[in-house]
C-alpha cells in the first residue's frame, strides 16, 4: 500500500510540476504575443471603429485580406467591410462621411479635386494594385475580329490584340446603320481611359466630352456608356452592349458563361498601370492622422500577403465567400493564380496580372495621377489647358506618399517588410514607353504626352 501511495504522490507531483510549466509557457507566450501586439499597437487610435466600402471586384482583395487575416486588428482597428451597388454611391458615401474610406477608382479622388463631377477633397495614401482588367467582346463581334488578328505557327491569335482588328467590324456596324455600343465602369474610371486609348491607339474615335455632353458621345465612332461592374456580363449577353472593359473576375465570367472573349488586358495596353487606389477624405484623415497610417500599415501588410504566390489559393477561397466578391473560386483563379483565358481553352501565363504589392505596387505615385489628368483633359473632362504646374500641384493635394511612408517606416521597424522595399523616390516613375502604341509618357511634361496623340485636345506648349 505505501508502494502504491507513494507512486500516486509521485505522479502527482509530476503533473502539478508539468502544469507549472505549461503555465510558464503560456505566460511566456502571452507575454510574446502581447509585447508583439504592443509593438503594432504603439499609435494612439482617434477612431477604431471603421466601416469600408468596396465593389465587388478582385482588386477589392486587400481590403479582404487585411480583415480575415487580422491585419487591421493588430494595428488596434475594428473594421467593417461593406459591399457598394456602383461607384457613385462609393463617391458619395465616403464624401458625405457614411463611410470611413473605401476601394475607388483612381480617377475618383483626382477628379473629385480637380473640377469633374462631384467635388470634394479627398486624399489616397495606398495604391491597391496594378493591372487587373480586361476588355471583352460578344462572340458574335469576336468571331467578325478574328480574321483580322495576326496568328502564330499553331493558327492562335498573337497577342497583344489591337483595336485595327475590330475596326472593320465598326465600320460594318455603321454601314447597316446600328450603333457600336460597349461598356465602361464610371466616366472617370481607368477603364474608360484604357478602352478609349486602345481604341484611338487604332484610329478609331471613342468621343469626346464637353460641359454640355457628359456622355462623352461627341464625334464617337463607339459609344461607351457605363454598367456598373457585376452587370457586365449579363448587359453583354442581352445584347445591350457588344463588348465591354471591366476588372476580374468579369472579364473571366464571360468566358465561363460562353457570352464572350477577353482579347487584351490593361497589362497588354499600359504595362503595370496603376489601378484602384484606397481613399479617405481629407477632413478624416486630419482629424485621425494615426487611424490613416494603422489603416495604411494593414493594407500595406495585406498586400504583401498577396503578392507570395503561395497565398493565393487562399485569397481566391476568400474573395470567393459571398461578402465580398462572391464569384466561384474557379472564375477568381483563372486570374488570381498567374493565368488569363481569353478564347475558351486558350489559357495563358500571366504572372503580372493581378500585382498588389511588388514593382512598388501600394505607393502612391504622383506620376500615375497625373496620367489620369492627361487623360481627363484629352477627352474634355478638364475643359480647359493647363500649366505643367497645375498638374503637379494638384495631384500633390490628393496622393499622399507622406501617409505612406510613416505606415511603412512603422513596419519596416516591426520587421513586417524589408527596408529596400520603400522606393527612392520624388513621387514620379521614369519616363515609359510600355503602350500598346509605343508612345513615351513623361509625367514631368504633361503638355507635350497631350500634344502627342493624333486624337483629342491639343493644349499649346508653354
Amino acid at each position: 500500500m505505501k508502494t502504491l501511495l507513494s507512486k500516486w504522490t509521485w505522479i502527482f507531483s509530476l503533473a502539478i510540476l508539468l502544469s507549472a510549466c505549461g503555465e510558464e509557457k503560456k505566460t511566456e507566450a502571452k507575454e510574446t504575443e502581447s509585447t508583439s501586439t504592443a509593438k503594432t499597437t504603439s499609435l494612439e487610435i482617434e477612431k477604431p471603429q471603421l466601416t469600408f466600402g468596396f465593389i465587388k471586384l478582385t482588386d477589392m482583395a486587400p481590403l479582404a485580406i487585411a480583415k480575415e487575416k487580422g491585419f487591421f486588428e493588430d494595428e488596434g482597428l475594428f473594421v467593417s467591410v461593406e459591399a457598394q451597388s456602383n461607384w457613385k454611391n462609393v463617391l458619395d458615401r465616403v464624401i458625405d462621411g457614411q463611410l470611413d474610406g473605401s476601394h475607388m477608382l483612381a480617377g475618383q479622388p483626382i477628379a473629385a479635386g480637380a473640377g469633374f463631377g462631384r467635388q470634394a477633397k479627398l486624399v489616397t495614401p495606398f495604391s491597391m494594385d496594378l493591372n487587373g482588367n480586361g476588355i471583352t467582346v460578344s462572340n458574335d463581334v469576336w468571331s467578325k475580329m478574328k480574321p483580322n488578328v495576326p496568328k502564330d505557327s499553331d493558327g492562335k491569335p498573337i497577342h497583344p490584340i489591337k483595336a485595327e482588328a475590330l475596326k472593320p467590324v465598326i465600320e460594318q456596324y455603321k454601314t447597316d446603320g446600328k450603333a457600336f455600343k460597349m461598356g465602361m465602369v464610371f466616366p472617370v474610371s481607368t477603364h474608360n481611359y484604357e478602352i478609349r486609348y486602345w481604341l484611338a491607339a487604332a484610329g478609331i474615335h471613342p468621343g469626346m466630352y464637353t460641359a454640355d455632353n457628359v456622355q462623352g458621345q461627341i464625334d464617337a465612332e463607339v459609344l461607351l456608356s457605363v454598367t456598373p461592374p457585376p452587370q457586365m456580363p449579363a448587359t453583354l449577353e442581352a445584347g445591350t452592349i457588344y463588348g465591354y472593359c471591366v476588372g476580374e473576375p468579369w472579364n473571366q465570367q464571360a468566358v465561363f458563361k460562353g457570352i464572350g472573349v477577353p482579347v487584351v488586358t490593361n497589362y497588354d495596353i499600359w504595362k503595370n498601370n496603376p489601378e484602384k487606389v484606397f481613399v479617405m477624405t481629407e477632413k478624416f484623415v486630419e482629424e485621425n492622422p494615426n487611424t490613416a497610417v494603422a489603416v495604411t500599415k494593414a493594407l500595406i501588410r495585406a498586400g504583401k500577403w498577396l503578392d507570395e504566390p503561395s497565398n493565393r489559393a487562399e485569397a481566391v477561397k476568400i474573395l470567393s465567400m459571398s461578402q465580398y466578391v462572391g464569384a466561384d473560386e474557379a472564375v477568381l483563379a483563372n486570374s488570381m493564380t498567374g493565368t488569363f483565358e481569353f478564347e475558351k481553352g486558350d489559357k495563358r501565363e500571366m504572372p503580372d496580372f493581378n500585382v498588389f504589392y511588388k514593382y512598388n505596387a501600394t505607393y502612391p505615385f504622383y506620376s500615375d495621377g497625373i496620367w489620369f489628368l492627361t487623360q481627363m483633359r484629352r477627352w474634355g473632362q478638364i475643359p480647359e489647358a493647363k500649366s505643367a504646374d497645375w498638374y503637379a500641384n494638384t495631384i500633390k493635394d490628393i496622393y499622399r506618399p507622406d501617409i505612406w511612408k510613416k505606415a511603412a517606416t512603422l513596419l519596416v521597424e516591426e520587421g513586417n517588410i524589408p527596408a529596400t522595399d520603400i522606393p527612392e523616390t520624388d513621387g514620379y516613375k521614369p519616363a515609359t514607353s510600355d503602350f500598346i502604341d509605343g508612345t513615351t509618357y513623361d509625367a514631368k511634361d504633361p503638355i507635350s504626352y497631350i500634344n502627342s496623340f493624333k486624337i483629342g485636345n491639343k493644349d499649346k506648349v508653354e
